[in-house]
C-alpha cells in the first residue's frame, strides 16, 4: 500500500509539474507577444511622431530651415525611398528601430508619405538627429528637400567655397564643420571641395560628387546636398521622384499658359514647357540631369523676362 501511495503521490506531483509547465510556457508566450506588440505600437508611433516633426522644416520664404530632434533611446531610422512607376509621385517610407531590453527592435511596420523627400543615407543611428530642408526649383518651385543626419556623424568641409561656407554656418548644425581641428579631421565624413584623400569629394564645376567608386550628379546647391549626404541608391530614387512632380507641374503650367492666352496674355513656353514634361517622363537617373536642367534653366530666364504674363 505504501509503495502504491508513493506511486500516486508522485504521479500526481508530475502532472502538476506538467500542466504548471505548459501553463507557464503560455504566460510567457503570452508575455512575449504583449511585448513585441507594444514594441511595433512604439516604433510605429515613433515612425509617425518623425514624420509629423519635419513638416515645420517647410521653407517658405527661406533659403534654408534648419531643426533637430530627440529619442529617449537609442534609434535607427531607415530612409525607405520608392519611385515606382505606377504611382503618381512615388513614396517617401520611414522605418524606425529601437533598443528594448538591450536588444534591437524587429519590425518592418513604418510610415509613408507622398509629399516628402528625404536625402539621409539608408539607415542612420543615434538619439539626437538634425534635419534641415532646402526649396528645390526646377525652374518652378517642386518641393522642399530635408536632409537628415546623426548628432554622431561629424562631417567636415574642406575648403568649401564662401557662400557654401556661409549657409553651413548660418545652419548652426554641431555636426556640420567648416572650420575643422587636426582632431576633428581624423574623427569625422571629410567632405572635400578641392580634391584629396577624402570620404566625399565635390566638384562643384562639374556637378559630381565622388564616394568611394560611386560617382552622383547634381545640379545647384540642394541636390549637391542630397549627394553628399545621400547615400546613391536613396539619392537617385529621390530625383527619380522629384521628375515626376515636375512632369506633373509642367503639365499644369501648361494648362495656365493656355488659359492666360485667352486672355490675351501670351507666356510664350507652352513648347519648352512640354519638352521639360517629355525630358521629365524619360529620366532614368542623376546623369541625365544636364540635358533636362538646361531646358528649364531655359524656361526659367523666359519667364522671368516675361513681367506681363509670368506663369509663376
Amino acid at each position: 500500500m505504501s509503495k502504491k501511495a508513493a506511486f500516486e503521490i508522485s504521479f500526481s506531483w508530475l502532472f502538476a509539474l506538467i500542466v504548471g509547465a505548459v501553463i507557464l510556457f503560455f504566460a510567457i508566450y503570452a508575455a512575449s507577444n504583449i511585448i513585441k506588440v507594444g514594441q511595433q505600437a512604439t516604433t510605429l508611433q515613433a515612425s509617425e511622431d518623425i514624420g509629423i516633426l519635419l513638416n515645420p522644416l517647410e521653407t517658405g520664404f527661406e533659403s534654408a530651415s534648419s531643426n533637430f530632434f530627440t529619442t529617449p533611446v537609442e534609434t535607427r531610422i531607415y530612409n525607405r525611398c520608392d519611385d515606382n512607376k505606377f504611382d503618381a509621385f512615388g513614396k517617401q517610407g520611414i522605418n524606425i528601430q529601437q533598443i528594448s531590453f538591450n536588444k534591437w527592435t524587429d519590425t518592418n511596420q513604418g510610415v509613408t508619405f507622398e509629399n516628402k523627400y528625404i536625402l539621409s543615407n539608408y539607415s542612420v543611428e543615434g538619439k539626437k538627429f538634425y534635419v534641415f530642408s532646402k526649396q528645390f526649383e526646377f525652374p518652378f518651385k517642386v518641393s522642399d528637400l530635408i536632409y537628415l543626419t546623426s548628432s554622431d556623424n561629424l562631417y567636415c568641409f574642406i575648403d568649401t567655397p564662401e557662400d557654401i561656407k556661409k549657409e553651413l554656418d548660418f545652419l548652426g548644425q554641431e555636426n556640420l564643420v567648416t572650420n575643422c581641428t587636426s582632431e576633428e579631421r581624423q574623427n569625422s565624413i571629410k567632405v572635400c571641395f578641392n580634391g584629396g584623400n577624402c570620404n566625399v569629394n565635390v566638384d562643384v564645376n562639374s556637378g559630381i560628387v565622388r564616394k568611394g567608386n560611386d560617382l552622383i550628379y547634381f545640379k545647384d546647391d540642394p541636390l549637391m546636398f542630397g549627394a553628399i549626404f545621400a547615400n546613391k541608391d536613396v539619392y537617385e530614387c529621390q530625383v527619380k521622384r522629384l521628375m515626376k512632380r515636375v512632369d506633373s507641374l509642367a503639365s499644369l503650367y501648361k494648362d495656365k499658359a493656355a488659359l492666360i492666352r485667352s486672355k490675351e496674355c501670351n507666356s510664350n513656353i507652352d513648347n519648352e514647357l512640354v519638352a521639360l514634361k517629355n525630358a521629365a517622363i524619360t529620366f532614368e537617373n542623376s546623369n541625365n540631369l544636364n540635358y533636362i536642367s538646361d531646358i528649364a534653366e531655359n524656361i526659367g530666364d523666359k519667364n522671368d523676362a516675361n513681367k506681363q504674363c509670368p506663369l509663376w
